[in-house]
């Protein structure tokens, strides 16, 4: 698993079952959260979409811009945790 693959399947999720805009692209480094793409009702739902495709844990703590604002990041995020 590297980190392209992990950006493009996130991305791809995000557009289809959170911002139900499956034909949307998401930037690598594009601010998913501090710019209001991925609000904060959903970052519940983001989590769950990383825990599925990948078996780990995001704590709710995890959930914010400070630990995570690009899908760069999460999948950083994702990787440590592999």
């Amino acid at each position: 698993m590297d980190k392209n693959t992990i950006v493009a399947q996130v991305g791809k999720k995000i557009a289809a079952d959170i911002l139900k805009e499956p034909n949307k692209i998401i930037k690598a480094d594009e601010a998913i959260i501090s710019s209001g793409l991925v609000d904060s009702f959903s970052l519940v739902d983001l989590a769950l979409i990383v825990e599925d495709l990948y078996g780990v844990h995001i704590d709710d703590a995890e959930l914010s811009a400070d630990v995570f604002d690009t899908l760069n990041q999460l999948a950083d995020l994702v990787l440590k945790r592999l």
